[in-house]
C-alpha cells in the first residue's frame, strides 16, 4: 500500500529543481499567452460588433472582459492537463534522477503519441466539466463538488496512464491504474482542488505529474509483503523491462 500523500509531499519537495522550475515557467507563459489572446480577441469583438457609445459600450466592454475571464478559469484545469503531459517526460526524468536512481532507464513514448495523449486528457476534463456545468444549472448545490470529483478522476486517470505508459504498454498502465486508484485519486482530487485557486493552480503540471511519477515508481520499487521483491503487476512490470533490456 502506497502511503497516500507521500507522492504529493515529494513532488512539493522537490519543486526548486531547476528542471521542474523550468517546465513552470514554460506553463505559466503558454498559459499566459493563451489567456491574453483570448481576453483580447473576445473584448475586440465585442467592441467591434458594438455601435453603441457611452456607458452601455462601456458595460458591454466589462462584461465581455469578465466572459473572457471566467472562460479562462474554466479551460485551466483542460489547459493544464495538455501541459503536463506534453512534458512528463523532462518531469519524471527529474524526478527519478533524485528519488529512484536504481530504475532501469525508462523509454521516451514518441512525440504524437504524447500530443494524443494530452489532446485526449485536455478533451476529457473539458467535456467533464461542461457536464459539471450542465449539472450546476440544473442541480444547484452539488455541482462544485461534482465537478471536483469528475476532474479528479479524470486529470488522475490520464496522467498516471501517460506516466505508466513509459515503462509498459497501456494495458498494463490501465491495469495498474485500478491496482493504484486510491493513491491517483487522490493525487488526482489534489491537482483538481488547487484548480479553483489562481497562482496554485500554476503549479498543477509540475506537481501533479511529478506526484503521477512517485506513484509509480513507488509501486515499482515498494517490496511486497514478506519479500525484497517489487508486488504485484508493477514489480511484473518493471522485470519484464529489465529481461527485455538484458535480451534486447
Amino acid at each position: 500500500m502506497i502511503p497516500l500523500f507521500l507522492p504529493l509531499s515529494r513532488a512539493l519537495a522537490q519543486l526548486a529543481d531547476p528542471t521542474l522550475l523550468g517546465v513552470l515557467w514554460r506553463s505559466v507563459l503558454f498559459a499566459a499567452l493563451l489567456f491574453a489572446a483570448l481576453l483580447a480577441g473576445t473584448t475586440g469583438a465585442v467592441h467591434h460588433h458594438t455601435s453603441q457609445h457611452g456607458l452601455l459600450a462601456w458595460a458591454l466592454d466589462a462584461l465581455g472582459s469578465i466572459a473572457a475571464a471566467l472562460l479562462a478559469m474554466w479551460l485551466f484545469l483542460p489547459v493544464a492537463a495538455a501541459i503536463g503531459t506534453l512534458y512528463f517526460e523532462r518531469i519524471a526524468a527529474a524526478v527519478e534522477r533524485r528519488y529512484y536512481p536504481g530504475l532501469p532507464p525508462a523509454e521516451a513514448a514518441p512525440l504524437l503519441d504524447q500530443i494524443w495523449d494530452s489532446l485526449a486528457v485536455a478533451l476529457k476534463v473539458l467535456g467533464l466539466n461542461v457536464l459539471a456545468l450542465l449539472l450546476t444549472v440544473f442541480l444547484p448545490g452539488i455541482g462544485l463538488p461534482i465537478g471536483w470529483a469528475i476532474a479528479s478522476w479524470a486529470m488522475g486517470r490520464g496522467i498516471f496512464v501517460a506516466v505508466a505508459m513509459r515503462r509498459m504498454p497501456r494495458p498494463d498502465a490501465e491495469a495498474l491504474y485500478r491496482a493504484l486508484r486510491p493513491a491517483v485519486l487522490v493525487q488526482g482530487g489534489a491537482m483538481a482542488a488547487a484548480g479553483y485557486f489562481p497562482l496554485l493552480n500554476l503549479l498543477i503540471p509540475v506537481v501533479g505529474t511529478a506526484a503521477m511519477v512517485h506513484v509509480l515508481d513507488l509501486s515499482l520499487t515498494m517490496p511486497r509483503s514478506g519479500r525484497g521483491e517489487p508486488g504485484g503487476r508493477a514489480g511484473n512490470a518493471l522485470s519484464s523491462d529489465k529481461t527485455g533490456g538484458s535480451t534486447g
